[in-house]
């Protein structure tokens, strides 16, 4: 019997895992999806995600394709999703169920995905695993001034962790930009139409390199330049980083 193809937004709190993707020793996001799935539709499962999240990574949306029977469980969403929640753990959630055109790829249609970065000032043990502590408030001005040379096409090796497989490092960058938001929080907001390795964790430590260590706005523009990672920040930490948003040229939910 043909199978159809399916996506699936997924949501899921990242300390558990060793990031996305499915690793030989290590328990991934994916590797939990898709034993659940293999449960639910009683055949092995493989999906596809949007992208890759990194160890500790969490994700307010990615979407997933798989191929399966249309004709079984996934004839009714409802029942599909209530039954794959209830097989997953507490810190992974399937969001919606959509059929969708033989040749649609959850990874290679994307057109846009976005990012947060969330930080606090305030030492609290309930949201540590949520966001990153900093002891000083940095310059939001400054920072957000530097910000701008993220904008439009360019290469990005400088951001990029060693030694990874793509084929380019050029991104094309839309948005980018620190907001205060509610309870002291600052949110550094970043939407391109791809991602590097490791990419928006080494923009913001590079952007605290403006905002608190004092190097000048136009640091930004040298790093780039310099497409060495050497001369970019120190990556944050895992838990302040958020997927908040994958855009398709076609409805998805």
């Amino acid at each position: 019997m043909e199978k159809s193809r399916f996506f699936i937004e997924v949501a899921y709190f990242g300390k558990n895992y060793h990031g996305w993707q499915v690793q030989n020793n290590a328990i991934s996001v994916q590797e939990r999806l898709n034993d659940a799935l293999a449960i639910l539709l009683r055949v092995p499962t493989e999906t596809i995600g949007a992208g890759r999240t990194d160890t500790g990574v969490h994700a307010k949306q990615l979407f997933v394709h798989f191929d399966a029977d249309s004709t079984g469980i996934l004839a009714n969403p409802d029942r599909f999703l209530h039954a794959l929640n209830g097989l997953l753990p507490h810190d992974i959630a399937v969001k919606s169920v959509l059929p969708v055109h033989q040749e649609a790829h959850a990874r290679f249609d994307a057109v846009r995905r976005s990012y947060e970065y969330h930080l606090h000032f305030e030492k609290d043990p309930f949201i540590y695993a949520y966001s990153s502590f900093l002891r000083d408030i940095p310059d939001v001005e400054k920072m957000n001034k530097a910000a701008e040379f993220l904008l439009g096409k360019q290469d990005f090796s400088c951001f990029s962790k060693s030694n990874t497989q793509v084929f380019t490092n050029i991104c094309t960058v839309s948005r980018a930009e620190w907001i205060w938001e509610s309870e002291g929080k600052l949110v550094f907001h970043i939407t391109a139409d791809r991602f590097l390795r490791n990419m928006v964790r080494a923009v913001v430590g590079t952007l605290l390199e403006i905002g608190i260590k004092g190097k000048p706005i136009s640091f930004m523009e040298e790093v780039i330049a310099s497409q060495n990672r050497s001369m970019a920040g120190t990556s944050v930490p895992a838990q302040g980083l958020y997927l908040t948003e994958v855009a398709y040229p076609y409805p998805v939910k």
